[in-house]
């Protein structure tokens, strides 16, 4: 069993908190607020990120050793070790302190030039005040240091642990995607190149040139870049989505998911929207539409009801947070409380025009065939249902080549999840294990069936009927904090122009 010297400030603090009373203790941590009361006392709230609550600390000079040094050099954003006896508490709002008996100030908060270099120092960047979130993006190497982005940091690993948990205990096997590849799954081309070709300014210029994601892998020289001669041997990127990959063990091993970061190069500032995130996609051999809604579905309320027993604190925080949402937890609950309604997109575009012919203005008009903006989908669930709303059977001219086609030629058996606050959260379809139909929609989209000739000859060997969705992470995370972008529900948010840190 893994033992460490110091006491994490959540197991102080628990429910049965004055069971620690009498104890002497090591703690460990960084000051969110330092209050100096004369020269000879002092209250520290330390943090150490186990809990968004922190522990007071009180020195006092005359029994507290290392105090001067803690008092002199040490203030908000410093870290400390602190040793001392809990003791009842006799402020409000907190159980228990610590009566330090031993103070350690561990690193200092500088402003200033740092010695012997060029780094300008400057006032500590993230204040006992109330900040932005703006601000603090700016600050992504500090804000970790914020209640904000720590309860973010903590429901994500939360909804991590409850994903591979809801996964594992179902049966299914955890499969690690590459992330440099030669397809395209999305069949988009919003792609990030990868070459090494980079050694001259005409190279590093026509590597620069859009790429077009339907040219055949085999044909390598692109502008005047022969990819022939790069790393690979071809032309690669980093990929958008682990669905293809999985799909073969799905064809071999049943059922499967990948949980893995991708990248898309969108031009999109919207706060749903980022460069760099992460996909859980599930796939399921031998199921159908129906069979990958139930899965969808089921998960969604697993990681909900996993978060309302395991979050409740930070769930709390948010809730209560001018940045989270006033009744979050209601409103998760109620996630779980009710099945999601279902409806195929043709009832959602009549819904809509519905709504327009009532007098409801929309920015875009709804029309069959267009790709629902986000401003459809939560009206849609926010609006008309208030609840979770899984959309099917959408044209198939919106939808990937990879999607079942429906017996009426014009839609395919896809299914979105809509949910208040994001609009869709998964999307996931059956997929077309017809080769002949397969390869026609191929070509119907301008795709060349040579560039997925791998992905053809799973339904060459063996075919059988599989479905999957793709869930993107992030929009998970914004589900389940109420906060409103999703720049920051992640350590290190990427957009186009920006890449800090």
């Amino acid at each position: 069993m893994y033992r460490r010297h110091r006491i994490r400030i959540k197991e102080i603090l628990k429910a049965d908190a004055t069971a620690c009373v009498d104890q002497t203790i090591t703690v460990a941590g960084w000051a969110r607020t330092v209050r100096k009361q004369g020269a000879k006392l002092m209250f520290v709230e330390l943090n150490d990120g186990s809990v968004g609550t922190s522990l007071q600390c009180v020195l006092h000079e005359p029994t507290c050793e290392g105090f001067d040094g803690c008092k002199t050099n040490g203030g908000t954003g410093a870290s400390f070790q602190f040793v001392g006896k809990v003791v009842q508490s006799q402020g409000e709002g907190q159980l228990v302190e610590l009566q330090v008996s031993s103070a350690k100030l561990l690193g200092a908060v500088y402003a200033g030039n740092i010695e012997g270099t060029e780094i300008g120092g400057m006032l500590y960047p993230m204040p006992k005040k109330d900040l932005t979130l703006e601000h603090m993006r700016e600050q992504a190497h500090l804000r970790p240091r914020g209640a904000i982005h720590a309860a973010a940091m903590r429901i994500r690993h939360c909804m991590a642990y409850a994903t591979h948990n809801f996964f594992h205990n179902h049966g299914f096997l955890y499969i690690h995607t590459p992330i440099v590849t030669g397809a395209d799954c999305e069949g988009a081309g919003e792609q990030f190149g990868i070459t090494t070709l980079l050694g001259s300014d005409h190279h590093q210029k026509d590597i620069a040139l859009p790429v077009d994601p339907n040219k055949p892998i085999e044909e390598t020289v692109i502008g005047a870049v022969d990819y022939s001669t790069d790393f690979f041997g071809q032309r690669v990127n980093l990929t958008v989505s682990g669905q293809l990959n999985v799909e073969t063990h799905a064809c071999a091993l049943s059922d499967v998911y990948t949980f893995g970061p991708t990248f898309r190069a969108e031009n999109s500032f919207t706060s749903r929207h980022l460069s760099e995130f992460w996909m859980i996609e599930p796939e399921i051999a031998f199921a159908d539409l129906t069979d990958d809604i139930n899965l969808a579905e089921d998960y969604l309320k697993y990681c909900v009801e996993y978060a309302l027993e395991n979050c409740a604190d930070d769930l709390e925080f948010f809730e209560n947070n001018p940045y989270g949402e006033m009744g979050l937890r209601d409103r998760l609950r109620n996630v779980i409380a009710n099945p999601f309604k279902r409806l195929t997109y043709t009832e959602a575009i009549e819904i809509l025009q519905n709504a327009v012919a009532e007098g409801h203005k929309f920015e875009e008009t709804p029309v069959w065939g267009m790709d629902l903006p986000s401003e459809h989908e939560r009206f849609i669930c926010e609006k008309v249902f208030q609840q979770p709303v899984v959309l099917t059977d959408y044209p198939k001219d919106i939808k990937a080549f990879y999607m079942k086609l429906n017996d009426d030629g014009k839609t395919v058996a896809a299914a979105d999840v809509l949910v208040p606050k994001i609009g869709e959260i998964i999307g996931g379809s059956q997929r077309e294990h017809r080769m002949d139909v397969l390869k026609q929609r191929c070509l119907e989209m301008n795709l060349d069936p040579r560039s997925v000739w791998w992905y053809l000859d799973l339904r060459r060997y063996g075919t059988v009927p599989h479905a999957g969705f793709g869930l993107g992470f992030e929009r998970l995370i914004l589900f389940i904090t109420g906060l409103s972008n999703i720049r920051d529900v992640i350590p290190f948010p990427r957009w186009a122009g920006n890449s800090k840190f």
